[in-house]
């Protein structure tokens, strides 16, 4: 098992930044690709980045891309996701996962992820 726990959401004006944490717990961190999904209110959650167990590959939605950077901290078991100019459209809960794929295809797939955060809010105003 491991259990996810996020933080850092908030409220930001348009073209501002946030920075978001997920903290693991439990079974081996650094066997795990780490996730991030975004879920606004009526709509289905979806895909934002990736990173891999080695922190040396990653991948972004193409909403996101440029603006937003994933990271983690194996010695902390800590993932973080770095969102700058912030745009309305940003807003949503952010859920970090952890899978244990590790094909890039599969790893932007919700459905691979076998265990979740309980999410954090952004809001973006205009």
């Amino acid at each position: 098992q491991v259990q996810l726990v996020e933080s850092g959401g908030g409220l930001v004006q348009a073209g501002g930044s946030l920075r978001l944490s997920c903290a693991a717990s439990g079974r081996t961190f650094t066997s795990y690709a780490m996730g991030w999904f975004r879920q606004a209110p009526g709509k289905q959650r979806d895909f934002v980045a990736y990173i891999k167990w080695s922190g040396s590959s990653t991948y972004y939605a193409d909403s996101v891309k440029g603006r937003f950077t994933i990271s983690r901290d194996a010695a902390k078991s800590t993932v973080e996701l770095q969102m700058n100019s912030l745009k309305p459209e940003d807003t949503a809960v952010y859920y970090c996962a952890a899978s244990g794929f590790s094909d890039s295809y599969y790893l932007r797939q919700m459905g691979n992820y076998a265990y979740w955060g309980q999410g954090t809010q952004v809001t973006v105003s205009s």
